[in-house]
């Protein structure tokens, strides 16, 4: 079929993935960075140098050293919704077709521990907190879209919009309960300690 994005495989397109891909490698710079450092003692041209562009492309990218971090918040989200795109609708409620997801911690080690590094800054922080709290704002529309898709209702229809409200903040708790436990290592992992927080969410719905 012409005209489809990034080809047969559905991939996007090289030049988007190259995109990604470098939007990512100054997020773990700057997370790197900001954990060595502190935040006000990084700027945006260091985070720039030490991900091996200019400060002219990193502005091109975001809006503030903060944002630098937001692709490393948002790739989580953005996977999730993208397997949920591929799940029926039929499968149940959205609650339901996340604990039918099937992760694996390993593949994205790496990432996790600098998820959790920033999430630990962003405690102190208020401008990484910021662009954490608008990542799960805007989450929560692509969930509620997805919800309206399955239940036929408007995007927002007040059910619509709570349940959406609820799978994202049991979401952002999880992530959050697990990046926050002293002991990251020797607890639940992150996909254990998320999965939790989901099925909180689907025994109260069934309840």
């Amino acid at each position: 079929m012409a005209g489809r994005a990034g080809g047969a495989t559905g991939r996007p397109p090289l030049t988007e993935r190259r995109r990604a891909e470098t939007r990512m490698e100054i997020a773990e710079e700057a997370v790197r960075l900001f954990a060595a450092k502190g935040v006000a003692a990084v700027t945006a041209e260091d985070i720039a140098s030490a991900s091996g562009v200019s400060t002219r492309t990193l502005w091109r990218y975001f809006r503030s050293k903060e944002e630098c971090v937001r692709p490393l918040l948002t790739t989580g989200l953005e996977l999730l919704s993208e397997r949920l795109r591929e799940c029926r609708a039929d499968h149940g409620s959205l609650a339901e077709a996340i604990l039918g997801i099937q992760y694996d911690d390993a593949d994205a080690s790496p990432r996790l521990r600098a998820l959790g590094d920033l999430l630990r800054l962003c405690r102190d922080e208020p401008g990484l907190r910021a662009v954490w709290l608008e990542a799960h704002y805007d989450a929560e529309a692509a969930f509620a879209a997805m919800i309206a898709e399955r239940t036929g209702l408007p995007a927002d229809d007040l059910a619509v919009r709570v349940e959406a409200g609820v799978l994202n903040t049991a979401l952002r708790i999880g992530v959050e309960d697990w990046a926050l436990r002293p002991e990251r290592e020797a607890g639940p992992s992150f996909t254990e300690t998320v999965t939790r927080a989901v099925r909180m969410v689907d025994a109260v719905a069934k309840s």
